[in-house]
């Protein structure tokens, strides 16, 4: 199906919102034809049959109202279509970020976030020129062209004609423009994502870029990219100002054409005056939506352009949350063995492997380590244990079964995740903490609250569980956030844990204190840990040294620190 078909299908699913913009429309287009009816019977009247003001006083009376109404029909017609957009826009909205929730970090971390944030706000808001202005217009450049010519051809069947000959003019000249158009809006889209992911990418980082002294090259790239959107916008703006122009001038001389016929045919009397003034009037009321639609025609091709990257981001293939297979009794709580069996996986739009035929196994109530350069596949394993990517070759295994059989939600409820940099929304304490956990009673926030450490923390807050914690949680030093996360940990219970070794950006203090939270955390539970501290590995049960994805030795602490010099020389700056 076409972008613009996926659009047009998006407006008429709300249903009776569509009816209304389509019949208002129909109803401004009757009076349209009425008024330039009740004019020219005016006119007639007046200047030829020497009517009088009482004479004509009713027809004025209802040419006032005609005039009334459509004004009126024209304001519905753009605030009903105004409402059309901005449901559709929100839908649009809300189903995008509940699918990229559903694709997860693995589908984030492949593209940049200031793309998907431009997509997620303003590159939809652009979506309102196509739903507010181009599709309505379109309608009545359907509807309105078809009533007159159903009017003026058993009046005038010559000027007809005309108007039928003339009128594809238009939109072929639109057409022949539009493609051009489409092409250079695409590219201005391209070019503006570009920009805003460089953008924010730019404001993360300046702190560090001024640090380096590298900010005034920095400045010089900015402009560069700055000058780049600043050509693709004039390369469209100048395609939109010509073709205003050719349409404009192909709709003036069809009403010329119109007008030269009929003042030729009104001077040798062949045709009415009545009706010669009212085909004069109606004219340009005939081509007016035609050319309308052709000016608005343009302000829609960034629509289309947004569309096409939204579709695609909803079109993505995502893991089927409810996978095919039955529920496992006792998930992770039993005794059980995971077992990587030759797993190999490739990013989307890489070339490199990031895991190549991979295998090692992790046991219930063990606590594994993943140690590794950067690069070396340890965040790949996490993800794809997480489940949020699939193998691309190979097979985990939960005991005998391929855990891509097992309920995604079983299997994710029995599993707890703590990032170096725990993700905190702008919301209040108690809503950042029950994303672990809906249904948690008081009692059990409080006890999470205690496990982490952070019971004397929230008391000082304003308003305790219910104070917002601000963007980026601003409220809290790095030590609190990570406790808040820790927290969520705690709430959620799970027997499974996945840590990529939380304390690794803290200070020495603030990390002491930290890690006894989390053994707490970690007795009695099943531990994936990727490991940068030889204090985390050493008090691991298992070790497992990764090299450009592959599994290069495992085994204790002290078996790969005698027989691994790569393994010996990760942790070598550190005390023994």
């Amino acid at each position: 199906m076409s972008i613009q078909r996926r659009l047009n299908t998006l407006a008429t699913s709300s249903l009776w919102i569509f009816i209304a913009v389509t019949g208002t429309a129909i109803l401004s287009g009757g009076l349209v034809i009425l008024q330039s009816w009740f004019l020219s019977e005016i006119i007639d009247g007046v200047h030829l049959h020497g009517m009088d003001l009482s004479g004509s006083l009713p027809i004025l009376r209802s040419l006032i109202i005609i005039i009334i109404l459509r004004a009126f029909l024209v304001f519905v017609h753009e605030q009903i279509a105004a409402i059309l957009s901005e449901k559709i826009r929100s839908g649009l909205r809300i189903a995008l970020s509940e699918k990229i929730l559903r694709l997860g970090p693995a589908y984030l971390e492949t593209k940049k976030s200031g793309e998907i944030i431009y997509t997620l706000t303003g590159a939809i808001d652009t979506l309102d020129a196509y739903f507010s202005q181009f599709l309505p217009q379109l309608i009545i450049a359907v509807i309105l062209p078809v009533g007159i010519l159903a009017v003026v051809f058993p009046l005038d069947t010559l000027s007809g004609i005309v108007l039928l000959v003339t009128a594809p003019l238009i939109p072929i000249f639109m057409i022949l423009v539009g493609k051009t158009t489409e092409t250079l809006t695409r590219r201005q889209y391209s070019t503006f994502s570009r920009m805003s992911a460089f953008f924010l990418d730019s404001i993360r980082g300046l702190v560090e870029l001024k640090n380096l002294g590298h900010s005034h090259e920095h400045t010089e790239r900015l402009d560069r990219v700055s000058e780049s959107y600043r050509q693709a916008t004039m390369r469209v703006l100048r395609i939109s100002f010509l073709s205003a122009l050719v349409l404009e001038l192909a709709a003036t001389l069809s009403v010329a054409v119109i007008a030269v016929e009929i003042g030729i045919r009104l001077l040798y009397a062949q045709i009415d005056f009545r009706q010669a003034f009212f085909l004069l009037v109606i004219a340009p009321e005939f081509y007016l939506p035609l050319r309308q639609v052709g000016a608005r025609f343009h302000a829609s091709r960034n629509g289309v352009s947004v569309a096409r990257r939204i579709f695609e981001v909803l079109d993505h293939p995502e893991l089927d949350i409810n996978s095919v297979g039955q529920p496992i009794p006792g998930l992770f709580t039993q005794p059980f063995t995971i077992r990587f069996d030759n797993v190999s996986f490739t990013y989307p739009d890489r070339t490199e492997e990031a895991l190549s035929h991979l295998s090692f196994e992790m046991h219930s109530g063990e606590t594994t380590a993943l140690v590794g350069l950067n690069g070396s596949g340890k965040s790949t394993v996490a993800a794809l244990l997480l489940r949020f990517i699939r193998p691309s070759e190979g097979t985990i295994f939960y005991n005998d079964v391929d855990i891509q059989t097992i309920p995604l939600k079983d299997w994710r409820a029995g599993i707890a995740h703590l990032d170096q940099q725990p993700v905190l929304f702008n919301d209040t304490v108690r809503e950042n903490l029950k994303i672990a956990n809906p249904a948690a009673s008081e009692t059990e926030l409080e006890a999470a609250l205690s496990e982490a450490r952070l019971t004397d923390v929230i008391s000082s807050l304003p308003e305790g569980l219910d104070t917002p914690i601000g963007e980026n949680a601003f409220r809290f030093s790095g030590g609190q956030a990570q406790r808040l996360g820790l927290a969520r940990a705690f709430l959620k219970g799970a027997p499974f844990l996945v840590l990529d070794e939380p304390t690794s950006h803290l200070d020495a203090l603030l990390e002491a204190d930290l890690n006894q939270s989390i053994r707490t955390l970690m007795y009695g539970r099943t531990c994936l840990i990727i490991a940068h501290r030889k204090e985390t590995v050493r008090q691991s049960d298992q070790v497992v040294l990764l090299n450009n994805g592959r599994v290069e030795c495992s085994g204790s602490h002290n078996d790969l620190i005698k027989c691994n010099g790569g393994y010996a020389a990760l942790f070598a700056g550190e005390k023994s």
